[in-house]
Parts: structure tokens; sequence; C-alpha cells
């Protein structure tokens, strides 16, 4: 047995539980660890970058440092070790709960239902819905699932591929953060500079992947392709461009554009600006291919860290 083989395992049966369970409704670790780290930042907080980087290296310090300390005290105990894993992945996953929510939006336009589809937006991105019609809700559900296919499914794998439990949950962690204080507020906006520019840096590896993972899977591949590498870098996001234009491409429609967060407006770049703009029915092909991108990236992260786990092993 190589040592990599208990988290291959356990990483396998966490995809698998989520795709069939998605997140726990109630008690979700990831919920208990934002709550302790609201604690902490109304403790810590103060106006500047300082102050929000020990914030930001103690939250996930803490989560990286206990899965490590957990991860070693089981290195005798094979199937408790995979166990762990398995649990680590399914908590980090966010795949099956995102394609639920992004459809539940998707029935509610095709009823004609805006009222009930505006209040479930919140749900799946931080858009302010009540000045969107349905064309725009349905552009901003697709925005969400190529972006959160990279954070919610393929950043996880890659970081558990890379580093173990410890990777995944660190994070899951590190994204987490971003989304609590990561964003432009007054309040956040010195404070949360090293949550930020952390997320940034943890996500460069898996956009990527996503990417290239989405023009393998599009119908069109050379039209991902092509809007990939031509549009990718033109998001304000270092990160979120690569997997929502490759997304553009690959389902043939135009993303980005003007987007309302409460009082804050962007003007972000069109992607894929020649291409057709979405239409309620590209929900359910987003879903689809959000699905075959995370099935093709628990293949590629296994197969990469069981390679190399029996590359280092045999050289030792």
């Amino acid at each position: 047995m190589t040592p990599a083989l208990p988290f291959l395992l356990g990483s396998v049966a966490g995809y698998l539980a989520d795709a069939r369970f998605a997140d726990p409704r109630r008690g979700h670790p990831v919920a208990v660890f934002g709550s302790a780290a609201t604690r902490l930042e109304r403790r810590l907080w103060r106006d500047h970058r300082p102050a929000g980087a020990a914030y930001t290296a103690a939250c996930v310090g803490t989560v990286a440092a206990g899965a490590v300390l957990a991860d070693r005290a089981l290195r005798r105990a094979p199937l408790a070790r995979a166990g762990l894993a398995a649990a680590a992945t399914w908590t980090v996953l966010g795949g099956t709960s995102l394609t639920r929510e992004a459809r539940t939006i998707g029935r509610s336009l095709a009823a004609d239902d805006l009222v009930a589809a505006r209040e479930r937006l919140p749900h799946l991105c931080g858009r302010d819905p009540s000045a969107l019609d349905g064309p725009q809700i349905a552009r901003a559900v697709v925005e969400s699932v190529a972006e959160n296919t990279a954070d919610a499914v393929v950043n996880a794998l890659t970081w558990g591929a890379l580093a173990g439990t410890p990777g995944l949950l660190a994070f899951r962690a590190v994204n987490t953060l971003d989304a609590m204080v990561g964003h432009r507020s007054p309040r956040h906006l010195r404070f949360g500079w090293a949550s930020a520019r952390l997320d940034d840096l943890a996500g460069w590896p898996g956009a990527r992947l996503t990417a290239l993972l989405t023009v393998a899977a599009a119908p069109e591949p050379r039209t991902a392709w092509r809007v990939w590498r031509r549009d990718g870098s033109s998001h304000p996001s270092p990160n979120a461009g690569q997997a929502e234009s490759a997304f553009a491409g690959a389902l043939g429609v135009r993303l980005g554009g003007t987007l309302r967060y409460g009082e804050r407006v962007e003007h972000r770049p069109v992607l894929g600006g020649e291409l057709r703009p979405v239409t309620v029915d590209d929900i359910e092909r987003a879903c689809a291919l959000s699905r075959r991108v995370g099935a093709l990236a628990l293949a590629v992260t296994v197969t990469g860290r069981a390679l190399y786990s029996c590359y280092s092993w045999r050289k030792s």
C-alpha cells in the first residue's frame, strides 16, 4: 500500500457522498468554521492590513494545523485515515448543492415565476436580484455555476491532490474567508485584503484546470478554447474569468457585462461577445457541464496523485 492510497480512496468516497447526498442541511462544518471566524473577526478587526493578515493566518493556520495533526495521528490506521479524507472531501465539495440551487432557479424561471427566482438567487451568488429580469437572472446563474465549479469542486480536489486532507480543508478555509471578508466593502477594504489575495493565490491552479477540463468536456472544444484564451484574462478576477470564459465558449453564450452587488455596480468585460445571450435552457446545460468537469477533475487529480505517490515510493 502506497502512503497516498487511503487519501485516494477517501477522496473518491467523499466525491461520491457529495454526489449522492449534497451538503448536510444542518451542522455543516463550513458553517461552524464561519461562525468561529465571525467571532474572531469581532475581536481582531482593525481598519488596516496587518490586522487582517493576522486574522487570516489564525483562521487558516488553525484549520491546517488541526488537519495535519489528525492526519498524522492516523498514519498507522489506513482505514481511519481514508475515513478522515472522505469526510473532509464531502465537507469541502459543493458541486451537487451548486447544481441543485441553479436548477431550482431555472425551474422558477421556466414557470415565469420571477419573484421566486429573485428570492432564490442570493442562495447562489451575492448579486442584487431586485432589478434583474429573467435573462439577467439566467446569466447570473450560469456565471455562478462556472465560477463555483472552480471554487467548490476543482480547486478543492486540486489542493487535495497537492497536499492531502490538510490541503482540502485549508483551501476551504481560505475560500470561506474570502467570501466573508474579501469583498470591497468599507469595513473590509483593508482588513480583508490578505484573505482576498490568499484566495487569489490558492485559486490559481484550479481555475486554469477548470478551464482546460471545460474545453475537454465542451460540445464545441474549439470555441471554448478560443473564448477562454482570448477573454479569460480580461475579467477583473485573476481566476473567475478563466472558468467563466471557458463556460461561455463551451455553452456558446455571452457572459459578463454590468453587475450590481447591493449599492456597488461593476462593469465587467463581456466574455464571448460574438455569442448569443443566455436563455433559461442554458442553466441546465451549465449544470450538466459542471458535473462533467467535476468528474474529470476527480479523475485527473486522483490519477496525478497516484502516479506521483507510486514514483516517490519506488524511488525511496
